[in-house]
């Protein structure tokens, strides 16, 4: 008869998987970005802002 008292323990999770887990662990505020990162968000921003606000301006002038 099979001895199910003990959990499985499976240690091959998906959660350590490609993570190097002896390395210290940092957070995306940590992490150093370039002014490159910068430049690329502040587009971003600033075509969310123009699609968010321009085709209702658009919408309603027409």
């Amino acid at each position: 008869m099979a001895d199910d008292t003990e959990p499985a323990v499976d240690h091959d999770s998906a959660a350590d998987v490609g993570h190097d887990l002896e390395a210290e662990r940092t957070t995306a505020p940590m992490s150093e970005y370039a002014s490159r990162d910068v430049a690329v968000g502040l587009v971003v921003f600033v075509v969310g802002v123009a699609v968010a606000f321009g085709i209702p301006l658009v919408a309603l002038a027409a």
